[in-house]
């Protein structure tokens, strides 16, 4: 099921509207889980409904897509009666799981699969109750704790959501999702994330963005995912600039078309902006040429003309921009430290950025790209040298691609879990993550 559909059916059937957080959040971990036995009988059933689940999935899909299509021109379904068919799709494939369970009260994977299909229509409680299931006969499946965290992140507790991260990466030290939903949580609940790991808020950032880094590493070709961790820079104060421009060339290196280049490109003039680099603030915003990015663009250029004026003008109020390493002309290594918890219990636990994203800009590549020929960024040079600062670190003007030494994976970090539900029945309605092979898998 596509997002668009996923985020309608999810507003249709979940009963609590979902915080923020469940926009940031990566639910699906596309982790694969070899068949225990192919040829065995209960899972040549559960494979076979998967396959129906994704039929399902699919089928509703194209009711909405259609219907949205035919909207347009004033025909259609109501959506009351788009509703009914919905549910009905859905609720066929609901009592095939209940039905393979009942049969198959033991099978961890049944229960998996059973949590994702309800995850993926918004019904998140019961999910929820899937996957504890799950988490009782399968301990050691680090996608399960994974799909827990992401359900107590987003309607807490979140230091569960903080401790059933740590063990999915304990358990899977590879999966780079797991890092990059626990530096988001982090990041967002600095104030619990400060309590529970016994460290300040530079120190939560510091624990984030170091989590976000070991993300980038296992899956360095992922433009979101760099841009998410690029991003998570303008939350913090004061501004760190030059790991700001470090994260975004990196973003630029594995950029796959004109759109998300230039899209970096306002990121950077975004960034040099609020550090008095003016002129290479304008030759990056003169080299965004996409219609899409008219209107941020010009945004921008008055908001840099205001800079300028209050620069130059002396009746106009100074404009101040707090930064730790504002951005010059040597090269230099980011300069931010990885911080860890003085809780021996957590100690090893790293955490995760969240972003601020500026509205319309495009994090992935699902946009038509148009051939249009984009200045590289190294081709901008500098105006003005800016002098070594009191902490004698000089910034970069076209950094080039952070090379950091991650911290260890997690080791010996025991989870903090809730009292575990008792075991049941799935009710009739649940959802959660998946983690088999099938095409029901994220």
């Amino acid at each position: 099921m596509n997002e668009f559909l996923i985020g309608l059916v999810g507003a249709l059937v979940a009963t609590n509207q979902p915080l923020a957080v469940s926009n940031l959040i990566q639910q699906n971990v596309g982790v694969s889980v070899a068949m225990t036995n192919p040829g065995d009988p209960a899972e040549q059933e559960l494979q076979k409904l998967m396959a129906e689940d994704d039929a399902a999935q699919a089928e509703v899909d194209k009711w909405i897509q259609t219907n949205n299509a035919l909207a347009v021109t004033g025909a259609g379904e109501s959506k009351e009666d788009l509703n009914k068919r919905i549910f009905a799709r859905f609720d066929s494939v609901r009592k095939n799981y209940e039905d393979f369970l009942r049969s198959h009260p033991d099978d961890a994977r049944g229960y998996m699969a059973y949590g994702s299909f309800l995850n993926d229509i918004g019904d998140e409680e019961a999910a929820k109750t899937q996957y504890e299931n799950a988490r009782q006969l399968d301990p050691k499946n680090p996608a399960v704790w994974n799909n827990l965290a992401n359900y107590y992140g987003e309607y807490g507790t979140v230091t569960n959501a903080f401790a059933y991260y740590a063990e999915a990466i304990k358990l899977n030290s590879s999966e780079a999702v797991y890092y990059q939903n626990l530096a988001t949580t982090v990041y967002l609940f600095r104030k619990d994330a400060r309590e529970f790991y016994g460290i300040n808020e530079q120190q939560v950032f510091d624990k984030a963005l170091e989590l976000y880094r070991k993300a980038v590493q296992l899956d360095p070709d992922n433009f979101p995912l760099a841009t998410d961790y690029a991003q998570s820079y303008y939350g913090i104060k004061p501004l760190r600039a030059n790991d700001a421009l470090a994260a975004w060339t990196n973003a630029l290196q594995i950029a796959h078309d004109d759109i998300e280049r230039e899209g970096v490109y306002i990121h950077f003039a975004r960034i040099k902006m609020a550090v008095g680099r003016f002129d290479e603030a304008r030759a990056q915003l003169d080299a965004v040429t996409n219609a899409m990015y008219a209107d941020l663009k010009a945004r921008l250029e008055r908001n840099l003309a205001e800079r300028e004026n209050a620069a130059t003008n002396p009746a106009v109020a100074k404009i101040s921009v707090a930064v730790t390493n504002p951005p010059a002309t040597v090269e230099i290594t980011p300069t931010n430290s990885e911080s860890f918890s003085t809780n021996a219990a957590i100690a090893q636990a790293m955490g995760t950025a969240a972003s601020n994203i500026i509205a319309g800009l495009p994090t992935n590549s699902m946009i038509v790209t148009t051939n249009i020929s984009v200045a590289p960024t190294n081709a901008i040079v500098p105006t003005n040298m800016l002098p070594i600062f009191t902490n004698e670190v000089l910034a970069l003007t076209n950094p080039p691609p952070f090379s950091t030494n991650i911290a260890p994976v997690l080791t010996n970090v025991p989870p903090s879990p809730p009292k575990p539900l008792q075991m049941q029945m799935p009710p009739p309605f649940l959802r959660l993550l998946p983690q088999t092979p099938s095409t029901n898998a994220p």
